[in-house]
């Protein structure tokens, strides 16, 4: 029979250790993602080099298109320029999807990413839940035609 005194300071040896354990910071078992400076982005590093699956085509940006218009364009409004009636007008630069200086930093991946995962400030839907991944594609691809039409004289 273990005396009771060596079975409370067990008892205790364990508590003090779990609490411990509990304070312990864990590893993240990710890498961390890369959050745009004041942006309200949390980007995964993967993002950035992810390529769009589908072949940009006629058909493929008249679906992306025909998404948009259902369920971004009330934000983002008709051109793509953070005009729509739903915008925030303290995000409209954000907002705009057509400024071509923005491109490098919002690749296919990303702007997928982002259309997916949405953020809470500037409000932005998660549409994961909503649209498949080949409608966020399409989307994607349109987006990107917005950009390129917008920096063509």
């Amino acid at each position: 029979m273990i005396p009771r005194s060596v079975g409370m300071l067990g008892l205790a040896l364990t508590i003090t250790a779990a609490g411990a354990a509990a304070r312990q910071p864990s590893e993240p078992s990710a890498p961390q993602a890369a959050q745009a400076s004041g942006s309200g982005w949390t980007i995964p590093p993967e993002a950035e080099t992810t390529k769009n699956p589908l072949t940009v085509d006629p058909t493929v940006l008249a679906s992306g298109k025909a998404v948009f218009k259902d369920k971004c364009q009330k934000c983002h409004g008709p051109g793509g320029r953070g005009d729509g009636p739903d915008a925030d007008p303290d995000a409209q630069e954000d907002m705009d999807l057509t400024t071509a200086k923005r491109a490098a930093r919002n690749t296919d991946g990303v702007v997928f990413y982002k259309v997916s995962n949405g953020r809470k400030k500037p409000k932005m839907p998660v549409f994961k839940t909503e649209l498949t991944k080949e409608q966020i594609w399409a989307v994607v691809s349109y987006v990107q035609s917005l950009r390129k039409t917008a920096s063509t004289p």
